[in-house]
C-alpha cells in the first residue's frame, strides 16, 4: 500500500506510547475503530492510519503515522489537514517532517534547481551573491533604476525586491520589471554579466497567476514570492505554469507556523521540504548567526532538505538576515559552495556604496578560494569589523 508517513514530538510524557499512538492513528484517520461493525471495519482498513513507530523519550514523545495516500489528494491543503489540521489543535505536538514516499510525483519540484540557474547564468561552481532593494518604499522609478544599476555593476548574480515591496502606485509591478529589464541589459551589454531581477509577485490570490504570465511577457527574470502567507498550493500553482522563472521561496510569516519548539511544524519541513517540492528553486532563510538567528542545527536540516536526492531538482538554500563579507568564508565551510549569499545592508552600507559592497562578496568568496583580498574586501571588514 502506498502511504505518507508523517512524523511528531509531543512534549510530555503519557501512559503507554503505543495505545496513545494508535488512537492518533485511528482518530486521524478512520475516526473510530472498536465501534465499528465488521463490514466496516473491512471497507475502511485501507483507509487506517497505521503506526511505524512509537517511542517515549526523556523530554517528550516521538511518533510516526502512515497514511494510506487513498486518503488525500495531490495538494498541500489535503495533505497537512490529513496529518496535521486536527491534530494541531491538540496541545503540545510539533509536525517535524513527512516523508511522501512515491507520492512525491504528483509535485513539480523546481523548474530549474541549483543545475538551471547555473547554467542559465554560466557559473558553474561558486556561490551565488545575492543583493536587496532597501529604502525603496515610496521611491519612483529612478530611484529604482539608480539603486538596480549600482547593484548590478558590483557583480552580483541576483538582485530581489525586498519582500514588504508590493504593486503600489509609486512603484507598480509593471513598470519595476520594464524598467529592471532595460537597465539590466545595458549592463550585461557593458560588463557581460548576466543579473537576475526577482520582483516581489504580490496582490489579490486570483490574479497571481495572469501577472506571473504578465511579468514574463514584459521581460521578467525571476519572482519572489511570500510562499507562506499565501499557502503552498498558490506556489505550486505559480510553478505549474512554467513560465520559464525561477522562484524565489521568502521564508515571511514561517515563523508564525514554525517558531514554537512546541507546536506548529518544523523549519525544516515547512520553508525547505514542502517549498521545493512546490515549485521554489531558491530557498531563503535566517543564517544562524545573522540578525534573525535560527537553530545551527536546523539551519542545516533546511540545507538538507533543499538539496537532498530527491525525484525533483535540487533548490538553493540562500542564507539571508544580517549577513556581509566577513561572514563569507563560515558560510562556505558550513553550507558548502552550492548556495546563494543574501544581503541588504551587507551590500548598501558599503562605504563605497551598493556597487563595491557587491563587489566585496565576490572578492571574500575569491579570498576563500585562495586569492589575493581586493580593496572593496578590505574596506568591508573595517566596515563590519569582522574577517
Amino acid at each position: 500500500m502506498s502511504e505518507i508517513t508523517a512524523s511528531y514530538f509531543f512534549t510530555g510524557k503519557v501512559a503507554a506510547a503505543e495505545p496513545f499512538a494508535e488512537k492518533l492513528a485511528v482518530g486521524l484517520t478512520v475516526g473510530s475503530w472498536t465501534e465499528l461493525t465488521t463490514l466496516d471495519q473491512e471497507h475502511l482498513a485501507a483507509y487506517k492510519g497505521r503506526v511505524v513507530h512509537a517511542e517515549q523519550q526523556s523530554d517528550g514523545l516521538a511518533i510516526k503515522i502512515a497514511y494510506p495516500v487513498k486518503n488525500v489528494t495531490p495538494d498541500f491543503s489535503s495533505i497537512l489537514t490529513t496529518v496535521f489540521g486536527k491534530l494541531s489543535l491538540d496541545g503540545a505536538v510539533k509536525l517535524i517532517d513527512i516523508d511522501f514516499g512515491d507520492y512525491v510525483s504528483h509535485f513539480p519540484g523546481p523548474a530549474f534547481g541549483i543545475e538551471g540557474i547555473r547554467r542559465h547564468l554560466g557559473i558553474e561552481s561558486r556561490p551565488l551573491v545575492m543583493s536587496i532593494f532597501k529604502g525603496i518604499i515610496g521611491r519612483d522609478v529612478e530611484f529604482f533604476k539608480a539603486q538596480l544599476r549600482a547593484q548590478a555593476l558590483g557583480g552580483v548574480d541576483i538582485i530581489k525586491d525586498d519582500e514588504i515591496l508590493y504593486d503600489v502606485p509609486e512603484l507598480p509591478f509593471e513598470e519595476r520589471i520594464s524598467a529592471a529589464a532595460a537597465v539590466l541589459k545595458e549592463v550585461e551589454d557593458e560588463t557581460g554579466h548576466k543579473v537576475l531581477y526577482a520582483v516581489n509577485l504580490s496582490g489579490p490570490v486570483f490574479e497571481l497567476k495572469d501577472k506571473a504570465v504578465r511579468a514574463k511577457e514584459l521581460g521578467a527574470t525571476a519572482i519572489l514570492f511570500n510562499v507562506h502567507a499565501y499557502g503552498l498550493d498558490v506556489l505550486k500553482g505559480i510553478r505549474e505554469l512554467d513560465t520559464g522563472l525561477p522562484i524565489l521561496a521568502h521564508p515571511a510569516f514561517a515563523g508564525a507556523i514554525a517558531g514554537s519548539d512546541s507546536h506548529g511544524i518544523s523549519y525544516p519541513l515547512l520553508i525547505s521540504k514542502l517549498a521545493r517540492l512546490a515549485g521554489a528553486d531558491l530557498i531563503l532563510f535566517p543564517a544562524p548567526y545573522g540578525s534573525v538567528p535560527l537553530d545551527q542545527q536546523e539551519a542545516e536540516q533546511i540545507v538538507r532538505a533543499a538539496r537532498s536526492a530527491a525525484p525533483v531538482p535540487r533548490a538553493f538554500p540562500v542564507p539571508s538576515a544580517g549577513i556581509h563579507p566577513g561572514l563569507v568564508s563560515r558560510l562556505i565551510d558550513d553550507f558548502g559552495s552550492d548556495i546563494v549569499i543574501n544581503a541588504g545592508g551587507g551590500v548598501h552600507g558599503h562605504p563605497d556604496g551598493a556597487a563595491a559592497g557587491g563587489r566585496a562578496f565576490l572578492e571574500a568568496i575569491e579570498l576563500y578560494e585562495g586569492k589575493a583580498a581586493g580593496p572593496a574586501y578590505e574596506k568591508a571588514v573595517i566596515q563590519w569589523g569582522s574577517l
